[in-house]
């Protein structure tokens, strides 16, 4: 399963159930979108370090955004952010998602429901 950024921030904030949820994945990744939103949201490299050694841990695949990636974001973009206010960051993770077959958990999932190809696990924290 792909992971979006606000799983991370649940398990940063002790939820036991995001933790589980990703505990019990049998495959693990996130998108350059997410690892990147991680890295930014830290307040110190120590807590930058700890994200990176949280990943490396639990067997996270960083995915990279390619050609594919990107251009399905931008049609993401064109198509959805007027009717449902889709943002790029959001595209970007969701196409990453599409892109690669997996299936997104997201407590997120206003921000994806548009997008009629993905594959969404919905998360309540």
């Amino acid at each position: 399963m792909i992971f979006d950024t606000d799983i991370f921030i649940w398990i940063q904030r002790g939820n036991s159930k995001a933790a589980g949820k990703v505990d019990t994945a049998e495959h693990r990744f996130l998108s350059i979108q997410s690892y990147m939103e991680l890295l930014q949201g830290a307040v110190s490299k120590r807590q930058q370090q700890y994200i990176k050694e949280f990943l490396f841990d639990f067997n996270f695949r960083v995915l990279p955004l390619t050609e594919n990636i990107g251009h399905r974001a931008a049609v993401y973009i064109e198509e959805y952010s007027l009717s449902s206010g889709l943002r790029a960051g959001d595209a970007i993770i969701a196409a990453t998602a599409v892109e690669n077959n997996i299936p997104l958990v997201t407590s997120n999932t206003k921000h994806f429901r548009s997008i009629k190809e993905l594959v969404l696990k919905g998360f309540r924290p």
